[in-house]
């Protein structure tokens, strides 16, 4: 491989939101001269995001870093399994193990932990209270973003939320970590937690859960920084 980084990056987004969080993020690294893909995940069953995410690799011309952020870690640690994934990065994100799922992680928080104010499901899908939306998923986000974003949101479905991981590609392939120090949807301790455990290099920054929104340098740097290690595992 001639180049000196990996050249694809696909994004892939969480619960409760869609891809336009990512402009930002897709605007730093296009100009930096990345090809970037931005999966729409529907949500509906971890099954389907992960074939949907894998139908986006199964285009590209060549090796690519995978994004996550939130439950959209699930999904990379699924589909990150396919041959053009060299590499994992999750952003404040959940990183389940073999069998495990976003549900069971979330299943016995710590005493005194921030607990994301997720409305009784309704017809098989979650919603966050509109109300509490800023101060829980998008602290640092201008209000009148966040109110849009609360707004906009998209149901998270019960298959994906308790969609369980088949083989976790954090096992065979080097990843990264963003811990969000300010989240409080997914406690900084249980971030670090996640990722000691799959062995990511881990960096962190003073943001909340929607830190790919507030803070999108962070984001992207962390995205270079992979792309340019990540090449010696192509």
């Amino acid at each position: 491989m001639t180049s000196e980084r990996v050249e694809n990056v696909v994004l892939v987004h969480g619960g409760f939101v869609d891809g336009s969080g990512w402009r930002k993020v897709h605007r730093l690294l296009t100009g930096d001269g990345f090809r970037v893909n931005v999966v729409q995940n529907p949500a509906l069953s971890l099954a389907g995001d992960v074939a949907l995410t894998e139908r986006v690799l199964d285009a590209l011309d060549g090796p690519a870093i995978l994004v996550g952020h939130s439950y959209g870690g699930a999904v990379i640690t699924e589909a990150g399994n396919h041959d053009r994934v060299a590499g994992l990065v999750y952003i404040a994100a959940f990183v389940p193990d073999k069998g495990e799922s976003v549900n069971t992680l979330i299943a016995d928080p710590e005493p005194g932990a921030p607990v994301p104010p997720i409305l009784p499901p309704v017809d098989g899908f979650l919603l966050l209270d509109r109300d509490k939306f800023h101060a829980s998923f998008a602290a640092d986000v201008p209000v009148a973003e966040a109110e849009f974003m609360a707004d906009a949101q998209v149901p998270w479905g019960l298959d994906a939320l308790r969609g369980a991981i088949g083989e976790p590609a954090w096992r065979h392939k080097p990843s990264w970590y963003l811990v969000a120090t300010d989240d409080r949807m997914i406690p900084p301790p249980v971030q670090r937690a996640m990722a000691r455990r799959a062995g990511s290099a881990v960096t962190g920054t003073d943001a909340g859960h929607s830190v790919h929104v507030s803070r999108p340098d962070a984001v992207a740097d962390l995205v270079r920084q992979a792309a340019a290690d990540a090449v010696d595992a192509v």
